[in-house]
């Protein structure tokens, strides 16, 4: 009996291996199958577990808020804490009559701050003609091959539902031309004006109006991002407020990319720590517009100009090929490097582990040119570090899967049977053909990867159409964060046309969202100047030099600001939109009234209601009116400044050098002098 017990034991627990074995075969077939019906067999993954690539580094967890010190690195412009959005009809604004003298349909060529300053333009234009307005096409995806079809053209960046009921007291919109006027566009058989940037009203209303009465339809091509001048007449103030409905309430972005920049923006601030958002403003085209070229080395040198040729030969640059980097740097057409930033950051008091976010897209020269400020500051962050590979998939929707990569065919039997015939015979090979006149390069960081042998620059492929679209999406992303950081910085504040850039859009934005937002603007010819001074021991400096720092970031943040309101805006009304869209509170002080009412020209009172948005914040820093500056007796020598403590170290302070010493000496007299004369005060 124990022996068939035996027996029956062993047959069983082979029929349960055999069972187990099938079960396996079972999941891994469901499991191929699952993945041949998803795009990147990823996309659509959630993980309870989030994680990142960052892990952030600080000194001290316990952040001190209520200090001088704090004050005066992250604390409210007191000067314009009262300076408050209004961006409502002042007066009698009519809504939009049930008929219309037609319909407009815009194409927005461009990237994503030519994009975002267009939209408000059109709206504004639209009303102006009395016409219906069809949701705009954003050409840069809809002429992109591989992305998601989930999200088409204005839906692949903006909320479409949202736009459209946002506007609707202001302008009528529909989401696509009737079939009788869709079948007409695609014969090209409408009217159809290519817009330049800044055009008139008068432009509109004498040129395009008539074409579209008689016609009931035109088309309008954007190319340069803004259709409509920056500055209108007093007669048209109530179109400046249109603009400022659009761009910063109705322009919202889509869920999952809204969704993803919170999450960011939730990463950003462990243990509730403050950050700077940082735009470099570093991209090819800009340096090459402005002549900055000689910046860089080697290839990248040799890409900026010859995109500078390009344009030379297109008309957007009058100037010559060849231009004086160093000049052009001094006079502050060239923007700061991030080196340069970082120093300036060290310089005005910020920590070692003080949180830095890279915005505003690709960088270009990539990697190698944050290093120096990697140096400076160990928590430099970009969105790839604080999102996963999932969390993008997600945003991007179910992309088709692409081959760039041409397949290697099998050689012919004719070349099989020459080259078997060469070598019997054993004749002497051809010789190789000549070099061509340049070497081509490819840059293993994913950044402009050739120069070309020709004036023609290759054609895009369908991973590179696919980024293109991608960026929108990352600099958008970016632009949430940056409005949002507690402290903005730019290294450059203009594009590869001259006009406005991703910087300005958000330097606006944080000026009628949050006005007292820490903002600095800083004059990049003065910053030359002093930085020429120190170009031999950039890592040391004195203490008459860093003074000069701090008390050119401080004026930065109001000279600066009155600055914009003659210079950016002149281009691009939503990098200074006051006092157009904005109001001042009823309880201002005195004070205040000079810079807010003479120079930034705001005399419209909010309503009552605003009154209380003013928080306590204005009596917490009543006393703060002057920011804390170096005492010249004090600081006795000079040092190097920009290193700092390693983990574990027992110093109370944010730097440690060769000098360590004498630099907390310094640091602990600093913190003193600030505290006393914030007492004082």
């Amino acid at each position: 009996m124990k022996g068939e017990g035996k027996v029956f034991l062993k047959s069983r627990m082979k029929w349960i291996g055999l069972l187990g074995l099938v079960l396996s075969a079972f999941s891994l077939l469901v499991h191929f199958l699952l993945a041949g019906f998803t795009d990147d067999s990823i996309s659509d993954y959630s993980i309870p577990v989030t994680i990142f690539s960052w892990r952030p580094v600080f000194d001290n967890p316990r952040f001190a808020r209520h200090t001088p010190l704090y004050r005066r690195l992250w604390g409210p412009t007191r000067h314009v804490e009262t300076l408050l959005p209004d961006a409502n009809p002042r007066g009698f604004h009519s809504d939009p009559p049930a008929k219309t003298n037609g319909f407009v349909f815009v194409r927005i060529q461009g990237g994503f701050h030519e994009i975002r300053n267009s939209i408000p333009d059109v709206v504004a234009v639209s009303r102006l003609l009395n016409a219906t307005l069809v949701i705009p096409e954003i050409q840069s995806t809809t002429s992109s091959k591989g992305i998601s079809s989930q999200f088409k053209s204005f839906a692949y960046l903006y909320n479409e539902e949202h736009f459209m009921v946002s506007i609707a007291n202001d302008v009528r919109v529909v989401k696509t031309l009737p079939k009788n006027l869709k079948w007409a566009r695609r014969k090209k058989q409408i009217p159809s004006f290519k817009v330049s940037y800044g055009s008139s009203p008068y432009y509109y209303l004498h040129h395009v109006l008539p074409v579209l009465i008689k016609h009931s339809v035109v088309e309008l091509v954007v190319p340069h991002g803004g259709c409509l001048q920056a500055i209108l007449p007093s007669d048209l103030e109530e179109y400046q407020r249109l603009r400022c409905r659009v761009a910063f309430h109705a322009l919202q972005f889509r869920k999952e990319v809204q969704e993803l920049s919170t999450k960011v923006l939730q990463r950003l601030r462990p243990l509730g720590r403050p950050f700077i958002a940082y735009d470099p403003g570093m991209t090819r085209e800009a340096l090459a517009y402005h002549g900055c070229a000689e910046l860089f080395q080697d290839v990248h040198t040799e890409l900026i100009q010859h995109k500078r040729a390009w344009m030379i030969k297109r008309g957007i640059v009058k100037g010559k090929l060849s231009v004086d980097s160093t000049e052009q740097r001094l006079m502050g057409l060239c923007p700061l490097m991030p080196e340069e930033v970082g120093i300036l950051l060290r310089a005005y008091g910020y920590a070692w582990d003080t949180i830095i976010y890279v915005a505003g897209g690709e960088v270009f020269g990539g990697q190698r040119t944050l290093i120096p400020l990697h140096g400076m500051f160990e928590n430099v962050v970009d969105r790839t570090s604080l999102s996963t590979s999932w969390e993008l998939a997600k945003m991007y929707g179910r992309e088709a899967k692409h081959n760039d990569i041409k397949k290697m065919t099998p050689p012919s039997i004719e070349e099989e049977t020459k080259h078997d015939s060469l070598k019997s015979t054993r004749q002497r090979p051809q010789p190789l053909p000549p070099p061509p006149a340049r070497p081509k390069y490819y840059n293993i960081e994913g950044w402009w990867g050739w120069v070309a042998e020709s004036d023609n620059e290759p054609e895009s492929t369908v991973i590179e159409l696919r980024t293109n679209a991608h960026k929108l999406l990352w600099e958008a992303i970016d632009y949430v964060v940056s409005v949002e950081a507690d402290v903005f910085i730019s290294g450059f504040d203009h594009d590869g046309k001259g006009h406005p850039s991703f910087a300005s859009l958000v330097m606006g934005h944080r000026l009628y969202q949050s006005a007292s937002a820490k903002t600095f603007r800083p004059d990049r010819k003065q910053i030359a100047m002093l930085l020429e001074e120190i170009r031999d021991h950039m890592y040391e400096a004195n203490h008459t030099w860093i003074t000069s720092v701090r008390k050119l970031l401080k004026r930065s943040i109001l000279e600066g600001l009155i600055e914009s309101s003659k210079k950016s805006k002149a281009f691009s009304f939503l990098s200074h939109p006051v006092p157009e869209c904005s109001c001042i509170t009823r309880a201002h002080p005195v004070s205040n009234a000079s810079l807010i009412e003479t120079n930034l020209g705001v005399t419209h009172r909010c309503p009552q209601w605003m009154d209380g948005i003013v928080n306590k914040r204005s009596k917490d820093y009543k006393n703060a009116e002057k920011e804390e500056d170096l005492d010249e007796e004090d600081l006795s020598s000079s040092g190097l400044f920009f290193g700092h403590k390693e983990s574990g170290g027992n110093n109370n302070g944010n730097n440690e050098t060769v000098n360590s010493e004498a630099n907390n000496k310094e640091e602990g007299q600093l913190e003193d002098q600030e505290e006393l004369e914030g007492s004082e005060r």
